[in-house]
């Protein structure tokens, strides 16, 4: 399968558009989430290095490199959505003649299913940290960047929320009910939590803007 990051913008939206199975929401949501770090990382640049924010020159500095290495997971993580979707539908390829190629053949489907699902999972976790970079940029970064802060944090929750209806498609498949159970829980844990993120960031943002 070839890099789907090493595609120029057009390409990748060409493709997303197309009736080609790969990216789909998934790839979209990582993408989505990369862009918010993205800008979030904008507003650290345009902060570190000014004498104005001297004081929070050591944090925004390590909050640069958080951003980077999510900005990292989630070019990886649009790859990979895309790799264990083309492995679940390849499962559906697998015989079917005899009972035990039956047998096998749902185990991979199961096994292929919560593959799908951890993905878009991971997409959903590096989301939320996008969110809590964006409400600290929104506090402490340069001020004339508050608005790419608030931008940020609202893609950011954007691509978490993406995310979860991709885990949630997979979670139907499954029918291991405590794993089942488990992801509910983290997604609706992560899903109150950004709402928080966000109404906190852009709480920040409107005080700046007067």
């Amino acid at each position: 399968m070839s890099d789907l990051t090493e595609l120029t913008c057009r390409e990748f939206l060409n493709r997303l558009a197309s009736n080609a199975p790969t990216p789909g929401g998934g790839g979209g949501a990582a993408m989505a989430g990369a862009l918010a770090v993205a800008l979030a990382s904008m507003v650290g640049n345009l902060t570190v290095g000014k004498e104005k924010f001297a004081k929070s020159e050591a944090e925004m500095q390590e909050l640069l490199k958080e951003a980077e290495a999510l900005r990292s997971q989630f070019l990886q993580l649009v790859n990979a959505d895309a790799e264990v979707f083309n492995e679940f539908m390849a499962c559906y390829r697998l015989p079917k003649a005899t009972d035990e190629e039956k047998q096998q053949r749902n185990q991979a489907i199961q096994n292929a299913a919560k593959r799908a699902a951890e993905v878009p999972l991971q997409i959903a976790e590096a989301s939320l940290k996008v969110m809590h970079l964006g409400k600290r940029m929104a506090e402490i970064g340069n001020p004339t960047a508050i608005t790419d802060a608030a931008v940020s944090s609202i893609m950011g929750r954007a691509a978490l929320r993406s995310a979860a209806y991709n885990v949630v498609v997979n979670l139907k498949l499954i029918k291991d009910e405590e794993y089942n159970q488990k992801m509910y829980a983290k997604l609706e844990a992560m899903q109150q939590e950004a709402q928080a993120l966000e109404q906190e960031t852009l709480a920040v943002t409107d005080v700046v803007l007067g």
